[in-house]
């Protein structure tokens, strides 16, 4: 006799991946992509830029690059995150062929988030400083009444400037902060800077607790971070107009050489500044679309954020020349003499224009409260778009002790790298990694972004796509569509490859320097190697595409443009299927 069957066996049930983020509303969207790209080259590149491409006539170039490049290339990643729900490497399901894009975001992140705290736990450093009556980077301070010979200055040798007449603010900055002074160059870091060190700790740990739970945590904190800094430059801006010798400043800013739109550099550093501002190619941006409702609308997004980011760059020059011009009149030289950008700006001229001012802790808390905020967010959305990319292409990640596990690794790792910047020859590695970091990898990454999206997966479906998103599109957004197409056809590339040789021949023509230290050649070279690292994923990934299909070149090469199929199931738009995903499989018959 046949022995009695046993039940019949139980279908295996997978155990379903935690579920993606959504941002609580969208306010907090909005404020977190705001507070990424508003960071410190608004305040401290921008202004500078503006006085030395002849005032306010740069603001001409500077709005055409904005309507041709930056608004097409802030539109096209925020719809492709939000249209595919994933993040810079998964996203690429779109088109396989160019998945090396979105590997080469991750490294432009993470080498952009190795130095920018750095920048955060100067900003810590200082701020902690200012809590004492005098400043110590003021004449008053005790430790620098010999120093202060003359106007606040000194004869000697200049790290970061020219040599000459050296101010109290400059040897702070050089002798007590960074130690540089005792390094010879780029081959001499010398030991840690251990208060700077424990500064950049604090930053780290800063990062780390308000991302702990991802968006859901650091979509609160942004109310503050994001909109801090606007009180301030208010506060800053009514501050300094009422300085003797302001609108000397203001005058400074502004004043118009039309002569200088006939110079190649102006358009260069403008479409430079409206690039790097904006948070393009970075990955981070499209990461924090990616947890958006399918139905947002992407393209009034892209309108607020990208022209209030401009506009904040505007105005902030108020404030940075209002009291630059300030410390001018009562030094008594030009405005040129003591106007600047970069670090320079933030950590030597302002400070030392706000030593000079009546309660000047008090204005110093306020500034460098303002660069810690200002910094803090955009390293949020950095760190974002590398957790995101990693949680996407890994899933089981997402549950919240390995998700902690993993930020976890990332801070430490970081922090840990982050010691060479600390040392005392750190501002030269600091130097080298900014400049060569987001150089030309950056922008070959965002044109071959633009190329990719244009003709390998189609202009016509991107629109298409970003229509199917914005259900009741009104008129204007159809027009505008109209006008974007064009420009990720043709002029935005146009723009990219123009942006591109100039800064080129700009690294090949100019040496990298940091104030009279010229840098070696083999420093020049490592720079350039982190360039390539970032613009050989591109080709290294399409190759591996390509050699996971099959047929001649022609036809692998076609299959590996074509969107995989869960690029549309992904987005919720096929929910008509024989086959609906769901933790388990269920297959519907006809009767069903």
């Amino acid at each position: 006799s046949q022995p009695w069957p046993g039940p019949p066996p139980q279908p295996e049930i997978l155990a379903p991946s935690p579920p993606r983020e959504t941002w609580a509303g969208k306010y907090e969207f909005l404020l977190s992509c705001m507070g990424y790209c508003v960071g410190l080259g608004n305040v401290w590149r921008f202004p500078y830029l503006c006085y030395r491409n002849g005032g306010g006539v740069f603001l001409i170039p500077y709005f055409i690059m904005l309507l041709v490049t930056g608004l097409p290339l802030f539109l096209m990643e925020l719809s492709l995150g939000q249209y595919g729900a994933a993040g810079p490497i998964t996203v690429w399901k779109c088109c396989p062929l160019l998945k090396g894009i979105g590997v080469a975001m991750l490294i432009v992140s993470s080498l952009v988030s190795l130095y920018y705290n750095v920048i955060i736990a100067w900003a810590f450093y200082y701020l902690g400083s200012s809590f004492q009556s005098p400043l110590p980077w003021s004449c008053n301070a005790p430790r620098n009444a010999d120093l202060c010979q003359v106007g606040g200055l000194r004869a000697g040798s200049n790290v970061s400037g020219s040599a000459g007449w050296v101010s109290a603010s400059e040897v702070f900055w050089n002798e007590q902060v960074l130690g540089v002074t005792h390094s010879s160059g780029l081959g001499d870091p010398g030991p840690v800077q251990w208060p700077l060190a424990l500064c950049l700790l604090a930053a780290w740990i800063l990062v780390f607790l308000c991302m702990l739970k991802g968006i859901r945590s650091s979509g609160k904190v942004v109310y503050f971070t994001a909109t801090f800094p606007y009180l301030v430059i208010l506060i800053l801006i009514i501050r300094g107009a009422t300085l003797d010798g302001s609108l000397n400043g203001v005058r400074f800013y502004l004043s118009s050489d039309w002569s200088r739109l006939q110079s190649a550099q102006v358009w260069s550093d403008a479409a430079s500044q409206i690039f790097y501002s904006l948070g393009i190619g970075f990955g981070g941006l499209l990461s924090m679309a990616s947890y958006n409702k399918f139905d947002n609308n992407v393209i009034r997004d892209t309108l607020v954020i990208a022209i209030g980011n401009c506009c904040t760059s505007f105005f902030a020059g108020f404030a940075i020349f209002s009291v630059l011009g300030h410390m001018a009149w009562r030094k008594q030289v030009p405005v040129g003499s003591v106007a600047t950008s970069g670090p320079g700006l933030a950590f030597v001229a302002y400070p030392e224009a706000l030593s000079l001012l009546p309660g000047s802790p008090f204005w110093s808390i306020l500034f460098f409260l303002m660069l810690l905020t200002l910094g803090v967010d955009t390293l949020f959305g950095n760190i974002e778009g590398i957790t995101t990319a990693i949680l996407d292409e890994f899933p089981a990640l997402r549950d919240w002790r390995r998700k902690t596990a993993l930020l976890g690794v990332l801070c430490t790792s970081f922090y840990l790298l982050g010691l060479l910047l600390v040392t005392q020859g750190g501002i030269f590695w600091f130097t080298l990694i900014d400049t060569y970091s987001t150089g030309f990898g950056l922008i070959i990454v965002a044109l071959v972004m633009c190329l990719g999206i244009a003709f390998c997966y189609g202009v016509n479906q991107f629109c298409q796509d970003i229509v199917d998103m914005i259900c009741r599109c009104p008129p204007w957004c159809s027009h505008m569509l109209g006008y974007f197409k064009v420009c990720w056809a043709f002029f935005t590339p146009c723009l990219l490859l123009f942006t591109l040789i100039y800064t080129f021949l700009d690294m090949y023509s100019v040496p990298l320097r940091y104030g009279t230290y010229e840098y070696p050649a083999w420093g020049m070279s490592l720079g350039v190697c982190m360039g390539v690292l970032t613009c050989l994923q591109i080709p290294l990934w399409a190759v591996v595409a390509l050699c996971r299909e099959s047929g001649t070149l022609s036809d692998r090469f076609q299959k590996a443009t074509q969107p995989l199929h869960s690029w549309r199931t992904a987005t919720a738009r096929d929910v008509a299927g024989d086959v609906i995903d769901v933790p388990f499989t269920i297959t519907l018959t006809s009767s069903d």
